[in-house]
């Protein structure tokens, strides 16, 4: 989306109003050319709160407004669908995998488990579980009202 024709029609608005005057005129046009960067500014703005608004509307995506050069996107993204929540002393169904750690990780997980009175096993599940809630609430994290990047004026 270039914003360049929204400019454009405040640029015209503001010289309908300073009439015929050659005066007048000079004036609007320089306070058109110095009010630009603040309209894009505020444009902007807008842009993100509508994407935000609409990001809490969406159950598994975002809107993304991304800016290159002028030009201004409004992206749907989509995440991926919610996983399904992970039981950690859910017997049935389990599976069986290898793990190599390093000796000294190993020493900490058998005495962090034993401190809280567990088995190894249960304690590093437990930590999976952990480690892959926390990944998916990452995920949905939303960076809220914030513009990163490289302006020019």
């Amino acid at each position: 989306m270039d914003l360049t024709p929204y400019l454009d029609t405040v640029r015209a608005d503001l010289e309908v109003v300073s009439g015929s005057d050659e005066a007048t005129s000079a004036v609007a046009e320089r306070l058109a050319r110095a009010l630009e960067p603040s309209l894009q500014l505020r444009l902007l703005d807008a842009l993100g709160q509508a994407a935000q608004e609409l990001s809490e509307q969406l159950p598994n995506g975002r809107v993304d407004v991304r800016l290159s050069g002028r030009d201004v996107d409004l992206v749907v993204a989509f995440d991926e669908a919610p996983a399904e929540p992970i039981a950690p002393d859910d017997e049935g169904g389990t599976a069986r995998i290898t793990l190599r750690l390093p000796e000294n990780a190993k020493t900490r997980v058998e005495r962090a488990a034993s401190g809280e009175g567990i088995s190894t096993n249960s304690w590093l599940v437990r930590a999976v579980v952990r480690g892959l809630e926390q990944e998916q609430q990452h995920r949905r994290r939303r960076v809220g009202n914030r513009i990163t990047g490289l302006a020019q004026s």
